[in-house]
């Protein structure tokens, strides 16, 4: 009980990283509009919750995360929790534009990895995030969690609670596009 509670609530302070009023601000807010290319990612995402990863394909080890990323997914879907978007978006440098295979590789095709061009305007600091943070959004698009290290490292719980949290709970009020498809136990 204690576990769940010290995880509760680290996961209603700790991952902003700022003040209450800094949370307030940045919490529930739709998503700022990005593009890859042709596509917006968000815009093709309403109506599921959508987990949006920033990775960077430049160390063999950064590696390890897309394979986490890609074990929690199927964790989560044999768990019932399906229609959850994942999105992984590459850093924009020349290094990891190099290692963009080997990390789209990583995952299967349930997760969509994005290459961002060297001359885009850089979704993240779009995002305002940093290499390995997590954003979490509900089915309406509105930021629910954002993760940075330590907590977006997977071998913790925080990311999993983070999305269980949105695909169950009404964190930003009611979204037009929630269905309340709760997970079956098993």
């Amino acid at each position: 009980m204690w576990r769940g509670l010290g995880l509760a609530l680290a996961l209603c302070l700790l991952p902003f990283g700022g003040t209450e009023s800094q949370v307030q601000s940045v919490r529930c807010k739709e998503a700022p509009r990005w593009h890859i290319q042709d596509q917006e990612p968000m815009l093709n995402s309403l109506g599921r919750v959508t987990v949006v990863a920033l990775l960077q394909a430049r160390y063999h080890w950064k590696y390890v995360a897309a394979y986490l990323l890609e074990d929690l997914r199927m964790k989560l879907e044999s768990e019932g929790f399906s229609s959850i978007s994942y999105i992984v978006v590459n850093h924009q440098g020349n290094p990891s534009q190099l290692n963009f295979k080997q990390l789209k590789d990583k995952v299967s095709e349930n997760i969509t990895v994005y290459q961002q061009e060297e001359n885009q305007k850089d979704v993240w600091t779009t995002l305002n995030g940093n290499k390995d943070d997590f954003l979490i959004y509900d089915r309406c698009g509105r930021l629910v969690y954002h993760l940075g290290l330590p907590y977006s490292f997977l071998a913790f719980s925080y990311v999993e609670e983070a999305i269980k949290i949105a695909y169950c709970e009404k964190s930003c009020g009611n979204c037009s596009y929630m269905e309340m498809q709760l997970p079956v136990p098993n």
